[in-house]
């Protein structure tokens, strides 16, 4: 008798558009109408990929958060990070950034001059994950990590390579700490692949590519810009490329994010840039940054002047 096939996808969530920061284009499919939080992913922002002329990149002058972490990753182009506990990071392509805010940070995220200056392309990522209450108020901390630490993987087959940013992939091992077990993978490939993730995890995949994959024992269908949603129920998740490549010559490359982790499992309260367990917890975290608690950072009015700058140059271009 044929083996029952598992249904491990619940979800497809075709991410909307918004305009974030200092006036940037992303693509959000978490949180959406349909997924508010995907215990402990808070959101998923897929940045670009666009092109910009001479003067015309932008990024997020400074802000505040509190209470949990945001982590960055860089495909083309390039930001500058600052931050008001004396922070500095270049973050070109490949780079990720693990910034736990805890107590409070105020940070920006800016073009690097280079782009600024001579224009090119941007794509990247934005993720934000929840901190458990034990850990909202801890101390700021900053994990810069250049491409050349972060460990890939290869098939046996050579058909799939998968970036282990966060959690391990067979015998590759990630070098970032997390302060809760959490998988983050960019997943690339021509043919099949089978995904062990840790029992107790669920995960999600999201297409940042052009061609579509296959997603789940089921072979549920993911287009570009879409996030599918697993219950993986403790069995491997199986991911295939679907698109045959020009001149019969195989299948085209599948690219997707894999993010999965351990669920914390508390009530949260959430208002911008804030995550806290109560709303009593975002009173405090707003009275504190405004007071001063989190600190400022030299440069802010001349950031600022920047993205001015940049915005009303892509306008007059007609790119707004």
């Amino acid at each position: 008798m044929a083996s029952k096939i598992l249904k491990q996808v619940s979800r497809v969530i075709t991410a909307h558009r918004q305009r974030e920061g200092g006036g940037f284009m992303v693509r959000r499919p978490l949180p959406s109408g349909s997924l508010d939080y995907a215990d402990p992913f808070l959101m998923l922002d897929h940045l670009g990929p666009v092109h910009y002329e001479p003067g015309e990149a932008v990024g997020a002058p400074d802000h505040p958060h509190r209470g949990f972490e945001t982590v960055t990753y860089i495909l083309e182009g390039g930001f500058e990070h600052h931050d008001s506990h004396g922070n500095h990071g270049v973050l070109s392509p490949g780079y990720v950034q693990w910034m736990t805010a805890g107590s409070g940070v105020i940070h920006s995220e800016m073009p690097t001059e280079e782009l600024l200056k001579k224009g090119g392309n941007f794509h990247g990522f934005q993720i934000w994950v929840n901190l458990p209450a034990k850990d909202k108020m801890i101390r700021p901390r900053y994990q810069d990590v250049p491409p050349e630490n972060i460990p890939w993987f290869e098939s046996t087959d050579k058909q799939t390579k998968i970036k282990v940013i966060a959690g391990e992939v067979e015998d590759v091992k990630a070098n970032i700490d997390t302060h809760t077990p959490i998988y983050f993978l960019d997943l690339r490939t021509t043919g099949k692949y089978s995904l062990n993730i840790p029992e107790g995890m669920d995960a999600m995949v999201y297409n940042y590519h052009p061609a579509t994959i296959l997603v789940g024992q089921e072979k549920t269908k993911v287009e570009e810009s879409q996030l599918a949603v697993l219950k993986t129920q403790g069995q491997p998740v199986e991911f295939e490329a679907a698109e045959e490549a020009a001149g019969g010559s195989g299948k085209k490359e599948a690219r997707v994010l894999v993010l999965a982790g351990t669920p914390i499992g508390e009530k949260i309260a959430r208002y911008g840039p804030f995550v806290m367990n109560t709303e009593d917890e975002l009173r405090q975290a707003m009275v504190d940054m405004r007071s001063g608690k989190f600190g400022e950072i030299s440069g802010s009015f001349e950031r600022m002047c920047k993205t001015d700058e940049a915005n009303a140059r892509r306008r007059q271009a007609g790119k707004d």
